[in-house]
C-alpha cells in the first residue's frame, strides 16, 4: 500500500481505533472485579494511567521509527531477530483472541441487563457472547475501511455519554464507600500490585493504532498522534466512571453484578437510566470487538508475510481482507468462551482478562526494550519507566493466569519449529 487512497485509516480513524480498543468492557465489567479491592483499587488505577503513558509515548516514537504493520511484533523482530519476533506475535495474538472472549462476555453481561431472559442460564449467556463475536467477524471480513467506519461510529457514541456519565456521576459518590481504604487481607502494597493487572486491562489497546500500519494514512505522523491521544482521552474516561461507580454501589452489591455501571445509573436515576447505560455498555463492548477482530487478523498477516506463521494468515479475499486470520481467531475465542461457559460472567470476565493482559504484557516488554536496544535521545528514559511498568504489572497477573499464558506461548515453538523448517526447504 503505498497511496492514501489504499490506506483507508485516516487520523480519527486510527484515534478511534486506539479509545474503542480501549474502552469496550473494562470500563463498564471491571468494577465489579475490582469490588474486593476497594479504595486501594485507586492507587492501582493511577499508577496504570502513568504506566499507560508511558508505553504510549514510547510506542508513539516506535511508530515513527517503524511504521509497519503488526506494531509489537515488528518492533521486536527488527530489535531482537526472528526468533523473539515469533514469540511476540504468538503471544499478542493470543492475547487478541482471549480479548475478544473477555468482551464478548461483558457484551452478554450488558444485554443480560437490558433483557434478563437472554443471559438466564449459562448457555443462554455463552450463546449470547458467541453472537456478538461472529456479528463483528462478519463486518470484518466486508473489508478494514467497513470496519473503521464502524470503529468511529461506535467510539462516539460511547466516550461522550461515558464522560457525562462519569462527570455527573462523581457528584453522587459516598464517601463511605471507600472506607475501609483496604478491606482485604493483604498489606496495601500487594493489594494494590493485584489491581494494577486488571485495571491495566482497561487499558489495553492503546498500541491498536501500530498493527495496521500498511493501513494508515501517512503513519509515520497519524499513528503517534493517535496513540498518545487516543490513550488520554480513554484513560480520563475510564477512570472517572469506574471511581464514579465503585463510590455509589455498596461493595456487597458490586462483587456480583453483571452490569455495575448500569445499576449504579439506576440506582441514582432510576430504571430507565439502567437500561440507557447497559445499552452505552453494549455498543462499548460491539466496537471495542469490532476493533480487536481486525486487529487479530492483521498482526498474524504481518507475521505470516515474513514467514514466521503459516502463509495462510497473509492470503486476502477479494475485498482485501485477510478472512483466514478473522475465523480462526474468533473460533480460538470461540472455543474459550465455550469451555468456561459454566462459570459465572465475573468469574468467566476476570479469568479471560487476567489471560489476555498476560499474554499482553510480553510485547509490552519486548516493545520498550526495543526502544531501549535501537532507539536513541531522551526516549530512553521513557521506555525505562514503560519497561519497569510492564514488569511490575506482570508479576501482578497471579499464578494461575501466569501459567496458562505461559502454556499458550509455548505451544508456539512447535509452529515456529516447522516454519523455520519449510522456509529452509523452500530456500
Amino acid at each position: 500500500m503505498d497511496s492514501n487512497a489504499e490506506r483507508p485509516l485516516g487520523i480519527w480513524s486510527a484515534t478511534a481505533l486506539v479509545v474503542g480498543s480501549m474502552i469496550g468492557s473494562g470500563v463498564f465489567l471491571l468494577p465489579a472485579s475490582l469490588a474486593p479491592y476497594g479504595a486501594a483499587s485507586l492507587l492501582g488505577w493511577g499508577i496504570t494511567l502513568c504506566g499507560a503513558m508511558f508505553l504510549a509515548l514510547t510506542f508513539a516514537r516506535l511508530a515513527r521509527q517503524w511504521p509497519q504493520t503488526g506494531g509489537p511484533y515488528a518492533y521486536a523482530r527488527n530489535a531482537f531477530g526472528d526468533f523473539p519476533g515469533f514469540m511476540i506475535a504468538w503471544s499478542y495474538w493470543i492475547s487478541m483472541w482471549c480479548a475478544n472472549a473477555a468482551i464478548a462476555v461483558a457484551f452478554a453481561g450488558s444485554i443480560g441487563a437490558i433483557f434478563p431472559a437472554a443471559t438466564s442460564t449459562p448457555v443462554r449467556s455463552a450463546a449470547c457472547a458467541l453472537g456478538a463475536l461472529w456479528v463483528c467477524s462478519a463486518i470484518n471480513l466486508f473489508g478494514v475501511r467497513q470496519a473503521g467506519r464502524m470503529q468511529l461510529l461506535t467510539t462516539v457514541l460511547k466516550l461522550v455519554p461515558l464522560l457525562l456519565f462519569g462527570g455527573i456521576a462523581i457528584w453522587f459518590v459516598d464517601g463511605s464507600a471507600y472506607r475501609p481504604f483496604n478491606p482485604t487481607d493483604l498489606p496495601l502494597p500487594i493489594a494494590v500490585h493485584a489491581t494494577v493487572a486488571l485495571t491495566l486491562w482497561a487499558l489495553l489497546g492503546l498500541e491498536a493504532a501500530t498493527v495496521p500500519a500498511g493501513a494508515v494514512a501517512d503513519p509515520d505522523r497519524t499513528i503517534p498522534r493517535a496513540t498518545v491521544l487516543g490513550t488520554l482521552l480513554a484513560g480520563i474516561a475510564t477512570i472517572l466512571a469506574c471511581t464514579a461507580v465503585l463510590g455509589v454501589l455498596p461493595a456487597s452489591v458490586l462483587k456480583t453484578s453483571a452490569a455495575p455501571m448500569a445499576d449504579a445509573a439506576g440506582l441514582l436515576w432510576g430504571h430507565g437510566a439502567a437500561i440507557g447505560m447497559a445499552t452505552l455498555a453494549a455498543v462499548s463492548c460491539f466496537g471495542a470487538l469490532n476493533g480487536w477482530v481486525l486487529l487479530s487478523a492483521q498482526l498474524p498477516m504481518a507475521a505470516a508475510r515474513d514467514r514466521l506463521f503459516p502463509a495462510a494468515f497473509c492470503r486476502l479475499d477479494a475485498r482485501g481482507t485477510p478472512f483466514i486470520g478473522i475465523v480462526l481467531s474468533s473460533g480460538l475465542a470461540s472455543a474459550l468462551v465455550i469451555a468456561n461457559y459454566s462459570r459465572s460472567l465475573v468469574q468467566l470476565f476476570t479469568f479471560s482478562i487476567l489471560l489476555s493482559t498476560a499474554a499482553t504484557l510480553l510485547p509490552y516488554v519486548a516493545s520498550s526494550a526495543a526502544w531501549l536496544r535501537r532507539g536513541n535521545g531522551t526516549g530512553r528514559v521513557v521506555a525505562v519507566l514503560a519497561l519497569a511498568f510492564s514488569l511490575y504489572a506482570l508479576f501482578g497477573i497471579g499464578a494461575e493466569p501466569l501459567l496458562w499464558g505461559g502454556a499458550l506461548v509455548a505451544a508456539g515453538l512447535p509452529l515456529y519449529v516447522w516454519q523455520r523448517q519449510r522456509s529452509r526447504r523452500k530456500s
